[in-house]
């Protein structure tokens, strides 16, 4: 798909979250959601300081789509805190994109930035990078980040807790995005990058949103 000229909004209709990324996410897209869960609901209200409205935002989480697989299910890359009855997850992983279901995440999204097949290698080729790596999931720059939304200024300097080998979601997305030169919010440092900063980003894409209602 070609890139467009500017950010471009499309709303389509789709029975469920699992309908909705089979038919509208591809290999090197962002895809974006917004969970019910408690600690969801507290990144969402966290972002209001990003709206001009001061509005909560739909999303709190993000990650990059691999594409499906020889199972045949759609996968994902991303940086998360998984738990498990047999095992946690806590930092880059690859899992199967139907843990998003419609439940728990009645807000999702897909950003299409109009990567070419090199261009989406040399992403997924980062993240890849970063899993084997072990990278791990950051909650002490996530602290960080939602310090820095009291005072804007702050988001342009480097995150004060910033680890080595650790990134939260959005951070991450951003980070293997670099590798290809697309910066989602230049103002902003990588590391203090939320999932609102993709949404509201003004690099031309396309993002489909679904729609319930």
């Amino acid at each position: 798909m070609a890139r467009p000229s500017s950010p471009r909004v499309v709303e389509v209709r789709a029975a469920s979250n699992a309908e909705f990324f089979a038919r509208h996410a591809r290999a090197g897209c962002v895809g974006l959601v917004g969970g019910d869960l408690a600690i969801d609901k507290a990144i969402r209200r966290a972002q209001r300081a990003l709206s001009q409205q001061h509005a909560v935002s739909r999303y709190s989480h993000a990650f990059v789509f691999v594409g499906p697989r020889e199972d045949g299910h759609l996968w994902a890359l991303e940086s998360d805190l998984d738990f498990h009855r047999e095992r946690v997850q806590l930092g880059v992983q690859e899992n199967r994109v139907e843990k998003y279901g419609d439940a728990d995440y009645p807000n999702v999204a897909v950003l299409d930035f109009g990567l070419s097949a090199a261009q989406t290698t040399a992403v997924l080729g980062v993240g890849l990078d970063l899993l084997a790596r072990r990278t791990q999931y950051s909650l002490r720059e996530l602290l960080a980040v939602y310090w820095s939304l009291k005072t804007p200024t702050r988001r342009q300097g480097a995150n004060a807790l910033a680890q080595e080998r650790a990134m939260f979601c959005s951070a991450f997305v951003q980070h293997v995005f670099l590798a290809v030169g697309l910066d989602f919010a230049p103002d902003v440092a990588t590391k203090l990058t939320l999932p609102e900063d993709l949404a509201q980003t003004r690099l031309p894409h396309t993002r489909t949103v679904r729609v319930t209602s």
